[in-house]
């Protein structure tokens, strides 16, 4: 389920937002004329700074044997060893980012439209193989393994009915699959070591039989706030111990996109720190409207900005460059969401929840490409682009394959051959 953002800490946000509109219109920055389907896709941000890890080079994706060492057939007898991560994500010293601060002018006012504006840099080739894979809500279309054969993607996240996740391994061995199964009752009550042992004990037949997922999620887009984030830790770390002495790999996190803040990730450290011990993985999610740019460049409330982050996409950075870097503590990420969604807010653009519901907005403005698909495949390029220049992201799921009822508007199934045609332009993996 998707996740309405408001309150206060978006008003900081809000506000850089009027600025940097108003900075780019008296810029002339809204008069990018309409263009056809481009040929090299703009890259989305400067490279990340992974110049002291040299054994992880920006490209780096991880096959399936460098992520999971230890993972086999009979990984339900055996149990996952703690440690067992140790070489994945190799040590450093940090280095300080430079901030850059986002020019300020006077707010343009509300009636202005809002135009997107695309912050293109030289697109470049070096940027290794897409990292573009998908969130399948239900396996209802010939289309979606179609993809998967094509385009051996790097992750796929499925939730509840997961046997189709034994021909993703046939079909694309090297691709990372994450599975959740749905909890009830999120509630944040009790002894937190006590909850996430049930919760173990009440999927774990479930985990039994789809040994061909490689992590599993819990809680589904948590938002613990400062006074829970503490016990979430806490049940995240207990649920990882929980889950490696069944013989299984934990996704730890699931946050929504918009959250958590900065003081409040830094409470989630303890739990960091036992997934990195067992070989878990970060996961979380990243949607913004009414194009994926919006926010891009503005900080997070009582931040700098900087100008290749944003308060909704590429908010992971602030995470990792702010806390995660800084203690060696470099957990490897999927973005396990990611997409439009018009359910965030406050935002500009028409009313709308999934792509599809934003086509004529694209098309109009003659920014993305001329088609409503077309616009939204460059869209994930704009963003792929980005994440593949962060070593320690495997992948980001586009929300959603198999939608239909209250997803219907997010439904890719009809556009995944575009998805991996573009996908395959990228190079092979």
């Amino acid at each position: 389920m998707k996740k309405t953002i408001t309150g206060s800490r978006w008003q900081v946000a809000g506000y850089w937002l009027l600025i940097i509109g108003y900075w780019l219109l008296i810029t002339g920055c809204t008069t990018i004329p309409a263009a056809p389907l481009p040929t090299a896709l703009p890259t989305a941000v400067q490279p990340a700074n992974l110049d002291a890890i040299a054994a992880v080079p920006p490209t780096w994706t991880p096959s399936a044997s460098e992520l999971l060492p230890t993972l086999d057939a009979g990984r339900v007898n055996e149990g996952v060893v703690a440690g067992t991560a140790v070489g994945l994500i190799p040590t450093f010293t940090p280095i300080p980012p430079t901030r850059t601060p986002i020019p300020t002018a006077t707010p343009t006012p509300a009636a202005t439209p809002y135009v997107s504006y695309i912050p293109q840099l030289p697109p470049s080739t070096e940027l290794g193989p897409s990292k573009l894979g998908l969130h399948v809500n239900r396996n209802n279309s010939p289309n979606i393994m179609e993809f998967i054969r094509r385009a051996q993607p790097s992750v796929i996240k499925g939730v509840a009915d997961l046997g189709y996740m034994a021909e993703i391994k046939e079909v694309s061995p090297r691709t990372i699959t994450v599975g959740r199964i749905p909890v009830e009752n999120q509630d944040y009550g009790g002894n937190p070591e006590e909850e996430a042992r049930k919760l173990v004990a009440e999927q774990l037949r479930e985990y039994e039989l789809n040994p061909a997922v490689d992590f599993w999620e819990g809680w589904n887009e948590p938002d613990p706030n400062l006074d829970r984030m503490e016990w979430y830790a806490r049940f995240e770390a207990e649920r990882v111990r929980e889950m490696a002495k069944h013989g299984f790999r934990t996704a730890i996190g699931g946050f929504s996109t918009g959250v958590p803040e900065l003081d409040e990730f830094e409470l989630f450290v303890p739990a960091i720190e036992v997934a990195l011990e067992y070989g878990g993985i970060l996961t979380l999610h990243e949607y913004t409207a009414p194009s994926i740019e919006y926010g891009f460049g503005s900080p997070l409330p009582q931040q700098t900005p900087y100008p290749d982050r944003g308060s909704l996409i590429f908010r992971y950075r602030w995470y990792y460059e702010e806390i995660l870097k800084p203690r060696n503590l470099v957990i490897p990420l999927v973005i396990s969401e990611a997409g439009i969604d018009g359910l965030v807010g406050p935002r500009p653009g028409p009313k709308g929840k999934g792509w599809r519901e934003f086509q004529n907005f694209w098309t109009e403005q003659g920014v993305w490409g001329e088609t409503g698909p077309a616009a939204y495949v460059n869209q994930m390029a704009w963003y792929d682009n980005g994440v593949r220049q962060d070593g320690y992201v495997i992948g980001f799921c586009l929300f959603t394959a198999g939608g239909g009822g209250q997803w219907e508007t997010y439904n890719l199934n009809d556009i995944l051959p575009d998805l991996a045609n573009y996908v395959i332009s990228q190079g092979a993996p």
